[in-house]
């Protein structure tokens, strides 16, 4: 069992837990993940390791409730404990020698984003920025984003803080203005790594995104998990979930991510909420 030793709620659809997992912890690094399974009749479930404390065994996930596995890890409290949280699984982020880098998180892209700027910042790579959300309600992780960048940009689609538009705006004037990065790190919605993937190819920008499919294991012999990456079948769950941008398919990473939205929301329709009663759909 693994206990739950902090909750905080960052926004009405996402929360952040840290769980006491002091080997997971030990090992961890930026770019790895976890799986989780509430108890034993619930599914297994991957999220990035948002950030870790080693000194404390403390491992940092954050989610927000779509399906029933993550309304049921949100219904908990502290001192709450969940039945399996496995990891660190996948490839650590391998960034090489980096002077100055863009980091670019989308909605809850954010939680993947901030480790890696966090990690390139104790590198003494200089760090520009860039989160974008719906509206300054679902804003999260903006202090501490701030605490790691040089250069923080904040956007929302309605302009209700920050700048008005999207990610790849911000972006894309930052390159025009003449700022040369060696790397930009794109997490978040696929066709919003697919834009900024797009955006840095004319200028050879080396471009890293994570991806997040569908995983069931999380080591490889599913194969659920699979992306195409430069035309060859890559694991995101052991060859990633870091990938070059420039070479992932993300058109087929859409079409198939797409496949199970319908089988995500009757997950969602027919759990019965065991707070409130209720009758199975």
């Amino acid at each position: 069992m693994f206990e739950i030793v902090k909750k905080r709620v960052l926004n009405s659809q996402v929360k952040l837990m840290d769980i006491y997992a002091p080997h997971i912890a030990k090992k961890a690094e930026p770019g790895q993940f976890i799986i989780f399974r509430v108890n034993e009749k619930g599914e297994r479930v991957p999220l990035t390791i948002a950030d870790f404390h080693r000194e404390k065994g403390t491992v940092t996930i954050i989610f927000q409730e779509l399906g029933k596995s993550t309304k049921e890890l949100g219904a908990l409290n502290e001192g709450d404990t969940i039945l399996d949280f496995v990891g660190p699984l996948g490839v650590a982020s391998e960034f090489g020698h980096v002077k100055k880098a863009a980091v670019v998180g989308g909605g809850l892209g954010a939680a993947i984003a901030y480790p890696q700027a966090k990690k390139l910042n104790s590198l003494g790579t200089e760090v520009h920025t860039i989160i974008g959300f719906r509206n300054k309600d679902l804003i999260i992780l903006e202090e501490e984003m701030k605490a790691v960048s040089n250069k923080q940009f904040v956007t929302t689609d309605d302009g209700s803080n920050g700048t008005k538009g999207f990610v790849t705006d911000v972006l894309k004037k930052l390159i025009e203005e003449g700022n040369q990065y060696d790397l930009v790190i794109a997490t978040g919605p696929l066709i919003m790594m697919k834009a900024v993937s797009n955006l840095t190819r004319p200028y050879n920008i080396k471009t890293i995104v994570s991806m997040n499919p569908i995983m069931i294991d999380g080591t490889g012999m599913c194969g659920g998990c699979r992306v195409t990456v430069g035309g060859e079948i890559k694991f995101a769950c052991v060859d990633g979930p870091d990938f070059d941008g420039h070479k992932v398919d993300f058109d087929e990473a859409i079409r198939r991510q797409n496949m199970y939205k319908k089988h995500e929301t009757e997950s969602v329709t027919k759990h019965q909420c065991k707070l409130g009663g209720g009758n199975n759909a």
